[in-house]
């Protein structure tokens, strides 16, 4: 059932990323155009645009990334051969993952506390809307790699029941 949930959020996830691609399109489109051609004038406010939605892009792409288990994580020992082994690598890696998660959401909570009295220079908007990608990725993390930590300990529940 929470797998069930925490899959279709992040399918939402996926359809919100590739529309933030396309979107990211537009402003980096345009400056190329204005750069090259000098068909559009040069806009200053599409590379504040285009930075904004590249922020939320790689915050959502990580989110997704570790809901898919395609995350980097560095590999220091051999593949496990045993199931108690194969439950420990993971368990390593997502209880780092956590950790660190739980950081970004605490600590971002004050970082977006910082954006929300800034504004852009260019587009004056309050950037709380791009400081708020970090705890709300905290919290995504969290959420995403706890849930990847249940389901490792019940395929090794699993697994040992079927060698038994």
């Amino acid at each position: 059932m929470v797998g069930q949930l925490l899959d279709t959020f992040c399918n939402g996830l996926r359809v919100l990323l590739g529309c933030l691609m396309a979107l990211l399109a537009v402003p980096v489109g345009m400056q190329v155009i204005s750069r090259y051609t000098g068909i559009i004038p040069t806009f200053l406010w599409t590379e504040e645009l285009a930075t904004f939605i590249f922020v939320w892009v790689v915050m959502i792409g990580s989110m997704v990334a570790i809901w898919d288990g395609t995350h980097f994580d560095v590999v220091i020992t051999p593949d496990a051969k045993s199931p108690l082994g194969t439950l420990i690598q993971t368990c390593v890696v997502y209880v780092f993952i956590t950790i660190f998660a739980m950081l970004f959401a605490w600590y971002g909570i004050e970082y977006a506390k910082v954006g929300s009295i800034q504004s852009s220079v260019m587009m004056r908007v309050n950037l709380l809307w791009t400081y708020i990608t970090v705890p709300i990725a905290g919290i995504v993390w969290a959420s995403f790699s706890a849930y990847r930590l249940y389901e490792a300990f019940a395929t090794y529940k699993n697994s040992k029941r079927t060698a038994s």
